[in-house]
C-alpha cells in the first residue's frame, strides 16, 4: 500500500505540520481530512515561518495535488485569507487545490453561537477557539449544514444560509437573549466567497478513487489528536470530529482499506491546550521551562499550552485506536539541559494501578500518574542527524519509549526547521 495517514498522537500540536511537509514530496497528492480553522499546523522553510489552519500542509510543496476533503469544515473567509497570504508570500495556489462538495462551511451564526456557549454559566467550559467548529459540526449530525456544494447554485445557497439565519436568530433570542444578526450583508458577503471558491469545488470521491486507480500516493493529514477524538478523546473536552486514524474513511471517501500505512506524531512531552484533565500536567518551573523554550503557544490562538511530562498510557491509547506502525517523535531537543526526564508509565486510581486510559474525564481528573525516570542530558541536539550522533541518556530515553509503546521510532526531531530530523 502506498498511502499514509500522518494523525497525533496526543492532545494536538505534535508538530504534524513539520512532518506533513517533511514528506509530502514522496507523495501525489495530501488530503486534510477533518477538523476545521481551529487547527494551526507550522512549517518553518529557510527560516520563514508558515502557519496553515485549513490548507493541507503539502501546499508548500510544488506539484503536489492538496484536497480539503469531506470531513473538514470549512470557513470560507479565513480560507481565502490563509490562501491569499500564501500567494503574497510566492506560493501557488491554482489548479493544484480541490475542496470537496460535500464539506460543510462554518457561517457566522456558528461562530456566534460558539462564543455564547463558552459564556453559558449553565456549561462545562470546553476551551474552544470561537471559531464555530462545534456548532457546525452540530449542524452537519442535525442535517441543516451548509455545504461547499451549495455554493455552485447561488439561488440555492442563498436560500439556505437566509432560513439558517432566521433559524439561528431564533434561538439566539430564546435561549440566551443575544441579539439577532441581520441576513442580507452575511448573504451579499458569502455569496462573494462563493463566486472566489466556485472554481475549486469539486467531487472530491471522484477524484481521490480515480487517483488510486491511477497508482497515485495519497498522504492523509489529520489536525488535532487523538486524545481529542470526539468518540476516544477525553470526552467532553474533545473537538468536534474524528482525529483518529478512523476518520480517514469517512471524512474522505476513501475506503478504509486503502488508508496505508499509520505515522503516529508525539511529542517528547505532552502539551495540552483548553479544559480537561491532564494527569502529567506541570504546573511548576519546569513546566514553564517547556513552554517557553518549546514555543508553546497556540498557533490559532496564541494560548499558552499547558505542559507536562510524556503519558505512555494516553499515548499507548492512541496508538492502539490508530493502529499505528511508526512513530515520529517531535521536540527532543526541548527537554535538553533537564537534569531528569519522567514518563508516566501507568495511574493511579482509588488506591489502584490503572494501565488503560479512561473513557471518563471525571476518572481521569482523579487519577495520578506513577512515573519511571530517566537522566537528563545537556549536550545540544539542533546538529544530529543519526541517531547515534545522539547523546546516550537521549537514545535512552527514546529506546525506553519504543519498548513501552511497541511502536519504533522512525524519526526525531530536533529542531523547528524543515531539515532539523533525525532520521533512523
Amino acid at each position: 500500500m502506498n498511502n499514509l495517514c500522518i494523525v497525533g498522537l496526543q492532545w494536538g500540536d505534535e508538530g504534524k505540520g513539520k512532518i506533513v511537509d517533511a514528506v509530502a514530496n514522496d507523495f501525489d497528492l495530501v488530503v486534510r481530512y477533518q477538523g476545521g480553522s481551529n487547527a494551526g499546523h507550522t512549517v518553518v522553510i529557510n527560516g520563514q515561518k508558515f502557519i496553515l489552519h485549513l490548507l493541507p500542509s503539502g501546499i508548500l510543496r510544488p506539484g503536489k495535488l492538496c484536497v480539503i476533503a469531506n470531513g473538514v469544515v470549512v470557513d470560507p473567509p479565513l480560507l481565502l485569507q490563509e490562501m491569499d497570504e500564501l500567494i503574497r508570500r510566492g506560493v501557488k495556489i491554482a489548479d493544484n487545490l480541490a475542496i470537496s462538495d460535500r464539506a460543510h462551511l462554518v457561517l457566522p451564526y456558528h461562530k456566534e453561537l460558539d462564543k455564547l456557549q463558552e459564556a453559558d454559566p449553565h456549561r462545562n467550559k470546553i476551551g474552544t477557539t470561537g471559531r464555530g467548529i462545534g456548532p457546525c459540526y452540530v449542524d452537519k449530525a442535525a442535517r441543516t449544514g451548509i455545504r461547499a456544494g451549495d455554493m455552485l447554485d447561488p439561488a440555492m445557497f442563498e436560500r439556505k444560509l437566509r432560513a439558517n439565519i432566521e433559524q439561528k436568530n431564533r434561538l439566539f433570542d430564546l435561549l440566551y437573549r443575544a441579539p439577532a444578526i441581520s441576513a442580507d450583508p452575511i448573504v451579499k458577503e458569502y455569496l462573494g466567497y462563493a463566486e472566489r471558491l466556485r472554481p475549486r469545488i469539486c467531487d472530491t470521491v471522484a477524484l481521490l478513487t480515480d487517483a488510486q486507480a491511477q497508482g497515485k500516493r495519497i498522504l492523509f493529514e489529520g489536525a488535532q489528536g487523538a486524545l481529542l477524538d470526539v468518540d476516544f478523546g477525553t470526552y467532553p473536552y474533545i473537538t468536534s470530529s474524528s482525529a483518529s486514524s478512523g476518520g480517514v474513511a469517512t471524512g474522505t471517501g476513501v475506503p478504509p482499506k486503502t488508508i496505508g500505512r499509520v505515522l503516529g506524531i508525539m511529542k517528547a512531552y505532552t502539551t495540552r491546550v483548553g479544559e480537561g484533565p491532564f494527569p502529567t500536567e506541570l504546573n511548576d518551573d519546569t513546566g514553564r521551562q517547556l513552554r517557553e523554550r518549546g514555543s508553546e503557544f497556540g498557533a490559532t490562538t496564541g494560548r499558552p499550552r499547558r505542559c507536562g511530562w510524556c503519558d505512555v498510557v494516553a499515548t499507548r491509547h492512541t496508538v492502539a485506536i490508530c493502529g499505528v506502525d511508526s512513530i515520529a517523535m517531535t521536540k527532543l531537543d526541548v527537554l535538553s539541559g533537564l537534569e531528569t526526564i519522567s514518563v508516566a508509565t501507568e495511574y493511579r486510581y482509588n488506591g489502584a494501578d490503572l494501565a488503560r486510559f479512561p473513557a471518563g474525564a471525571e476518572i481521569l481528573a482523579k487519577c495520578r500518574p506513577v512515573y519511571r525516570t530517566f537522566a537528563g542530558w545537556k549536550e545540544d541536539l539542533s546538529k544530529c542527524r543519526t541517531f547515534s550522533d545522539l547523546p546516550s541518556n537521549a537514545r535512552a530515553y527514546v529506546t525506553a519509549l519504543e519498548e513501552m509503546l511497541g511502536v519504533p521510532v522512525e524519526s526525531i526531531s530536533v529542531g523547528s526547521g524543515r531539515d532539523d530530523c533525525v532520521r533512523r
